[in-house]
């Protein structure tokens, strides 16, 4: 799944909301391609998240039901507990 995830398109949605989040292009590619943790949501989208060096948890947001795949939103959140199975 991961190799379909790195090829992914951003939508407008995703772009907006990664300038209003202050959250780069490399950031998200880089959890596209390496995520630490990845779910279902529903059927036809995933989230991808890995906590990043500033101690945030970085969620991906994905529909796969189509090709290529497309992140729908990004946010940072410090409640990794909350979303997170890592230590």
């Amino acid at each position: 799944m991961n190799d379909d995830l790195a090829n992914a398109i951003l939508t407008d949605h995703a772009r907006t909301e990664m300038a209003r989040r202050q959250v780069t292009e490399a950031a998200v590619r880089e959890i596209l391609k390496h995520p630490q943790e990845s779910s279902r949501v529903r059927p036809g989208r995933v989230v991808v998240q890995s906590v990043l060096a500033d101690g945030y948890l970085l969620r991906v947001f994905v529909d796969i039901d189509r090709s290529p795949p497309e992140v729908v939103t990004v946010y940072r959140t410090s409640r990794i507990a909350k979303y997170s199975r890592l230590p």
